[in-house]
């Protein structure tokens, strides 16, 4: 008896020893072959920041939901749970908008109010079609301040089941880039350059605001290089960032040499350029005709230095966004959507973290980017799709050629580069040439730094309706998403990031899902296997095992 107690003693103590150390001790296995629940240094990073509590509410809850997005609430309730793990400052909450009856219309009100639009699906289950709203969204509050966090990344043309794909490879992402607005502070400047017939504030408000969110912004000018150049560079060398947007005047060898010694000290820089006068504005204003001819921007042998080159050549893609026309006249005017070559639908480059899983860009009147041999590093991030023209300038473009069948025949040239980033130590555009000005102190050789080149500075560009802007991620003439302001945010993001937040996107997770048409069709099959042969198997056993225990209890 007193070895049975003492046994007894011994294993209490140890199993309170081993709760002890557990207690301290925490750790969780991520077993998934794609480690989507290993998190990166950057998120580690931003969680350990948070010192006081954070609460977090998910809207993505509902009864009605369809299995695709079922499984989009777990992944979301998961990684969550991650977080919560790895920082118990951090709650969260699911929330069903739409539950009570009662307030159903007040909720939807209130929430679209605050940018959190529903979303609206086509249902698939069980071979009936219905119509679910949800609403993709995350609030996360923390010292009273409030972000919205989306759930969902859309794409053109995108299944429900790649789009809950695509939702869950953004979310560590999504969530990341939430937090960090919360917790971070802004810290980085850029100027939005101005003086050379840049794209008014109006038409690029719209990214503007979202910029603003995570950065300072300053409009800055060149105008007096002339009078004091090295004060104009010591002011610029205060940005981190230079954005130059669809200029239309040409750049003077003063203008020219300030931006290329920004360059030469480690000043990021992106570039949207067009080297071809047309839009779309001048066309409809001019009878639907107009001449598309080259832009003269003095900038040719500065990009030619760096590693790449702008050609005066117009992109054709047969894969584009439709073009608005009216036909008729008076009360049998009909608005039109037609097929428009010149707005070509960008597709991005899968393997860097500025352009995987992104949307597709819209452009319009795009040019062609040739890269050039030499020490800088150069990634293609955007390009046309493989039914591509090219179209030498002058050009007469015509709007009733929208009409018109396109000869596929014609569209032959594969894809075209569209935007493209250099990376690496720069020579600079003046070295070996007599500069037109004297400066404290020039550099021939930068410092590591990067600049991204894309040949259209209407990927920027909003529309405008009634003096307003409109959202630059959406496009009005297919009434679909494109991934505009989200391409030029992340490659914002990349020339300035340095805590690797940017290359959380580049994280790949392959989701299975079931196949619904097939579920449907052998619905009856596997509910018989999964019900009804456990109950047949089950009868034969007790008939099995009555049968021989009578025979044997009969000898």
């Amino acid at each position: 008896m007193n070895k049975f107690i003492k046994h007894s003693v011994v294993m209490l103590i140890a199993i309170l020893v081993v709760n002890v150390i557990s207690n301290g001790y925490y750790k969780r296995f991520d077993l998934t072959e794609d480690s989507r629940y290993t998190l990166s240094d950057a998120t580690l990073s931003i969680l350990n920041n948070i010192a006081t509590p954070m609460e977090i509410d998910i809207f993505l809850k509902g009864d009605d939901f369809p299995s695709e997005f079922r499984r989009l609430q777990n992944e979301t309730r998961q990684l969550l749970e991650e977080f919560t793990a790895k920082n118990k400052a951090i709650t969260f909450k699911f929330i069903d908008p739409l539950e009570n009856e009662n307030l159903k219309e007040q909720n939807i009100q209130s929430l679209s109010q605050r940018g959190l639009d529903p979303m609206q699906l086509s249902v698939q289950e069980n071979g009936k079609a219905s119509q679910a709203v949800i609403f993709p969204w995350a609030l996360a509050s923390y010292n009273e301040l409030t972000v919205s966090i989306p759930l969902i990344k859309n794409k053109i043309g995108s299944t429900q089941q790649e789009l809950v794909t695509n939702s869950v490879q953004h979310l560590e992402y999504a969530f990341a880039d939430g937090f960090n607005k919360l917790t971070h502070p802004k810290r980085n400047k850029i100027a939005i350059l101005k003086g050379n017939g840049q794209l008014k504030d109006l038409y690029i408000a719209d990214f503007l605001k979202k910029l603003g969110e995570y950065y300072y912004i300053a409009p800055f000018t060149l105008d007096s290089v002339t009078t004091n150049p090295q004060k104009t560079l010591d002011d610029l060398a205060h940005f981190d960032l230079l954005i130059n947007a669809k200029p239309t005047e040409a750049f003077t060898e003063d203008e020219k040499l300030v931006l290329d010694q920004y360059i030469m000290n480690g000043g990021k820089s992106l570039w949207l350029i067009d080297v071809i006068a047309m839009d779309k504005d001048s066309l409809m204003n001019d009878a639907g005709t107009n001449f598309a001819v080259p832009k003269t921007l003095n900038l040719t042998d500065f990009f030619f230095k760096y590693g790449a080159r702008i050609n005066p050549l117009l992109v054709g893609d047969l894969y584009s966004a439709p073009i608005m026309l009216a036909t008729g006249s008076g009360n049998d005017t009909r608005f039109m959507r037609l097929q428009w070559p010149y707005s070509p639908l960008a597709s991005g480059n899968a393997n860097h973290p500025i352009s995987t899983n992104l949307n597709l860009v819209k452009f319009d009147f795009a040019n062609q980017i040739d890269t050039l041999k030499n020490d800088i590093k150069k990634t293609i991030l955007l390009q046309s799709s493989e039914l591509t023209k090219l179209e030498g300038t002058p050009k007469e473009i015509q709007l009733e050629k929208a009409t018109e069948k396109p000869d596929p025949s014609l569209y032959n040239k594969g894809r075209q580069n569209l935007a493209v980033l250099l990376e690496g130590e720069f020579t600079s555009v003046y070295n070996n040439r007599i500069k037109p000005f004297k400066l404290s102190e020039t550099k021939n050789k930068s410092h590591p730094t990067k600049l991204i080149i894309v040949a259209d500075g209407d990927v920027i560009k909003n529309e405008v309706d009634r003096n307003r802007p409109l959202p630059l991620d959406f496009d009005r003439s297919s009434n679909q998403p494109v991934g505009n302001k989200e391409f030029l945010l992340n490659a914002v993001n990349y020339l300035l990031d340095d805590d690797g937040l940017i290359n959380i996107r580049s994280k790949e997770i392959a989701l299975a899902f079931l196949n619904p048409q097939k579920i449907a069709d052998e619905k009856s099959k596997w509910q018989f296997i999964n019900i009804g042969l456990p109950l047949v198997l089950l009868t034969i056993f007790g008939f099995t095992f009555n049968y021989f225990r009578r025979k044997k209890y009969r000898l």
